[in-house]
């Protein structure tokens, strides 16, 4: 059976060290790839910059994408996965902190799968990682490989 990986999109380091800080207190151990910005992540999903000769058949399980990113925003991270056919099924979580409607509006509209405000209570966001996990990596089936 194949290691689902996650890949976090987070420029917070704060945040990116709460969400694996959930992960682990959810007993959820798949690998999680760190993303910093918009840049660094579309470089990992494409085998470009520092992630060149990357093996691109090993792709995550899940994106978990923040909107307010450095470099290149989550909304045009989004919008480039979804034009290419490599990324164009690859699901992505919108994982942010953003309570503007149209921010929601967009993430779907450019497809995202989900579109989730990170809690800011630790319980809570235990319980959200939790959810996220036994669904994403669980539940959820993904189209074949050569479909996607």
């Amino acid at each position: 059976m194949e290691e689902k990986i996650i890949l976090l999109v987070e420029d917070n380091p704060d945040d990116v060290e709460l969400t694996l800080r959930a992960f682990k207190k959810c007993n959820i151990a798949n690998e999680v790839v760190v993303a910093r910005d918009g840049v660094e992540a579309l470089d990992y999903l494409f085998g470009t910059g520092a992630y060149a000769g990357r093996d691109l058949s090993v792709m995550p399980a899940v994106v978990l994408l923040d909107l307010k990113l450095p470099r290149i925003d989550g909304l045009e991270v989004l919008r480039r996965l979804r034009a290419d056919e490599r990324t164009r099924f690859l699901p992505v979580v919108v994982l942010t902190s953003s309570n503007e409607d149209q921010d929601v509006v967009n993430s779907y509209q450019l497809g995202a799968n989900s579109y989730i405000r990170k809690p800011v209570d630790f319980v809570q966001f235990i319980d959200a990682a939790r959810q996220l996990g036994i669904y994403w990596l669980l539940l959820n089936e993904a189209p074949p490989k050569g479909r996607r």
